[in-house]
């Protein structure tokens, strides 16, 4: 995978956390925890930060968003790489496979490399 630098916002963002639903708070704890304990989230201290906001799903689950809006409008555009998907699809379908995988990448937001 090729790695591109990525400029830094040109102003700091501070946002108060949105109130949030009592019900969400434990869950949401947890969820962060296991993502600590998976290493894919680490506790830090940065003059920058984002509301969460928990969203129940339909099964009664919930998931955890972040409100990146006032952090996107201080970040310098990046242009990313996104496949045409019809072109995608017809590549695949041309091959005459006898199997597809697909991967669930609910999580890939947190697969970035970073500077500790």
């Amino acid at each position: 995978m090729e790695e591109k630098q990525v400029s830094l916002a040109t102003l700091t963002v501070h946002c108060w956390q949105y109130q949030l639903n009592q019900d969400a708070v434990i869950p949401i704890h947890k969820m962060i925890r296991e993502l600590e304990t998976q290493g894919v989230v680490s506790k830090t201290h940065s003059p920058f930060n984002s509301p969460i906001w928990p969203v129940r799903k339909p099964d009664r689950e919930w998931r955890l968003t972040v409100d990146y809006c006032a952090l996107n409008e201080v970040t310098p555009p990046l242009s990313a790489a996104v496949p045409d998907m019809l072109e995608l699809q017809y590549k695949l379908e041309s091959k005459a496979a006898k199997w597809y995988a697909t991967i669930d990448i609910a999580n890939v937001f947190f697969l970035h490399s970073s500077v500790s």
